[in-house]
């Protein structure tokens, strides 16, 4: 179980991060790049990409994101790392309201803009744009910076899961077993043990004799 919800927080993760780079990427070099055009490029470009973007490489992660934050979050419940319960929450929450500004205003201003036609066919391409360009680029920072934040939040419920993982075996490690000290005993005085006991006992090292002295007369003149 704890090897699915490693698998899940990882992929959740590169998505969260793919789609935070992808909209950011809108907003601080796409939009940027396009507001240099003429407002018949402008709309042209837009309606391209529009229709570039609706694909299965962008469409499958984007949707996919939901589902595998939820699933973070019920893993993460059931008691496996629940550490990472509320940054997965968190994460989930702000993937929501990102989705929300993209399904209830981006798309529909998208929307609005396929319908005013071919570009070489519009009558005035800058009342287009203008109905447009500010409104969209707007959200689109928004949710730049909710897919960020979604992103940072599940960052870090990895850095908590790994360290709630990690943690969990050494709190059931076994306490070191203490040294054993031998016993050192002194070979001039200990000499083991004597036959037929199983007895240690002491040796005393033997008294030399002492001389005796020995007393002489003085010799009669």
């Amino acid at each position: 179980m704890k090897n699915l919800q490693q698998a899940n927080l990882i992929v959740a993760t590169l998505i969260t991060g793919l789609m935070a780079g992808l909209f950011a990427a809108f907003a601080y070099s796409v939009m940027p790049g396009l507001a240099r055009s003429s407002d018949r490029t402008f709309v042209e470009a837009m309606q391209n990409i529009n229709k570039a973007i609706l694909n299965p490489v962008f469409m499958l992660p984007f949707l996919a994101a939901i589902p595998l934050l939820g699933l973070g979050v019920f893993l993460a419940w059931r008691g496996h790392g629940r550490a990472a319960l509320p940054w997965l929450i968190a994460a989930l929450v702000l993937y929501l309201l990102a989705f929300l500004v993209t399904s209830g205003l981006n798309v529909p201003l998208n929307d609005q803009l396929a319908t005013a036609g071919s570009p070489d066919h519009i009558k005035d391409p800058a009342a287009v744009r203008a109905n447009f360009e500010s409104t969209w680029t707007a959200w689109n920072i928004v949710r730049a910076l909710l897919h960020t934040a979604a992103f940072g939040c599940m960052l870090w419920s990895l850095v908590v899961f790994g360290a709630h993982r990690t943690q969990q075996p050494a709190a059931h490690a076994l306490p070191a077993r203490q040294p054993l000290v031998a016993e050192r005993h002194d070979s001039s005085t200990h000499l083991g043990p004597a036959r037929g006991t199983g007895s240690r006992t002491t040796q005393h090292m033997p008294t030399p004799p002492q001389p005796q002295a020995r007393w002489t007369s003085a010799p009669r003149r």
